[in-house]
């Protein structure tokens, strides 16, 4: 995100006059904060943002070594938050994500003992190595905010986000992730290699940084109720008529689409109005305009469309197809 030095916060006279300054205002202290250690990565960052502001929760794909856990961690830490993180491995249960009943001799009863996901941020690290028993342990906390256990339902703590993690390119003792699953996540964010000036740049700041001294040295400068009021405000920001058509027609889109065997839903549509209401906050403004639009809907698809067999085969991109998608649609004036 390219914050101004003067943010065009709305007057009286704009769209119900609301201010938007506390997301603003939070948005820039957490990246502030995050960039204290990481280098680059700006779009991944404030898709992260939006998913905290919005109560979604974000997929990080990439090569090992590009920090994908590390900012994860760096972002938990600028919350005044609880923070848990799971390994993911073939030999995961759905009770050591979960939680389960323990018998208590004292009082000849069970209780629940809650897992590592009943926190607020939950870093779940290469997601796609636990099997499909495992990886449905996730459905009913992931959309519902709550788990089942036992006959009895336990609610999450709010704000809960899952940021989960995993390598595109070792698939030996991986699980693929189900549709169903991936559509649980507000975005994949891809992590690409820095470019050379990025590279420079971190060996200057952690040549003498064995220890990861200054990951240890971000404190939290948001609390939940921050994230609560961004929401509120969020929520109230203003987007036209014309452009609810405009996101209802790019989802539309993919669902007739002669490259796609699997359009979006209904789900992925509503995803991409609180994305980009989110956006438009961050950067100031109390009401959408077409560029929010466009900025998130190429990390809201591109887990939730499927090529076709033959345009796999050739090696098409779904980046691609969202793209010319994009480019297929009128832009609302």
């Amino acid at each position: 995100m390219h914050y101004e030095e003067e943010p065009p916060f709305a007057d009286n006279d704009s769209p119900a006059g609301l201010d938007v300054s506390p997301v603003y205002a939070c948005a820039t202290r957490v990246q502030e904060a995050i960039q204290q250690v990481i280098v680059g990565q700006q779009e991944a960052i404030e898709q992260m943002l939006i998913a905290l502001f919005t109560g979604g929760h974000v997929l990080i794909e990439g090569v090992p070594g590009i920090a994908k856990t590390l900012m994860a961690r760096l972002l938990a830490r600028t919350v005044a938050a609880g923070f848990s993180r799971i390994q993911f491995t073939p030999d995961l249960m759905p009770a050591d994500v979960l939680g389960t009943p323990v018998f208590n001799l004292k009082t000849s009863e069970f209780h629940f003992k809650p897992g590592p996901i009943f926190s607020n941020i939950v870093l779940i690290d290469e997601i796609n190595r636990a099997p499909a028993k495992t990886q449905s342990a996730l459905f009913e906390v992931m959309e519902e905010r709550q788990a089942s256990i036992d006959g009895h339902t336990y609610p999450m703590a709010s704000p809960f986000m899952v940021v989960a993690t995993q390598n595109p390119i070792e698939q030996e003792g991986t699980y693929r992730l189900p549709e169903a699953q991936l559509d649980r996540f507000l975005f994949r964010i891809l992590l690409e290699y820095p470019n050379l000036e990025e590279e420079k740049a971190i060996l200057r700041r952690f040549h003498d940084d064995f220890e990861g001294r200054a990951a240890q040295s971000v404190q939290a400068v948001i609390t939940p109720q921050d994230i609560a009021t961004c929401r509120q405000r969020i929520e109230q920001t203003h987007i036209s008529e014309d452009l609810l058509d405009y996101i209802a027609t790019l989802v539309h889109q993919t669902r007739h689409h002669p490259d796609l065997s699997l359009g979006a839903s209904p789900r992925a549509s509503l995803a991409i109005t609180r994305s980009a209401k989110a956006l438009a906050a961050m950067t100031g403004r109390n009401f959408v305009t077409p560029d929010d639009i466009r900025a998130v809907t190429v990390p809201v698809l591109n887990h939730r469309i499927l090529l076709t067999p033959e345009r796999e085969m050739e090696g098409y991109r779904i980046q691609q197809v969202i793209e010319d998608i994009i480019r297929s649609v009128p832009v609302p004036r």
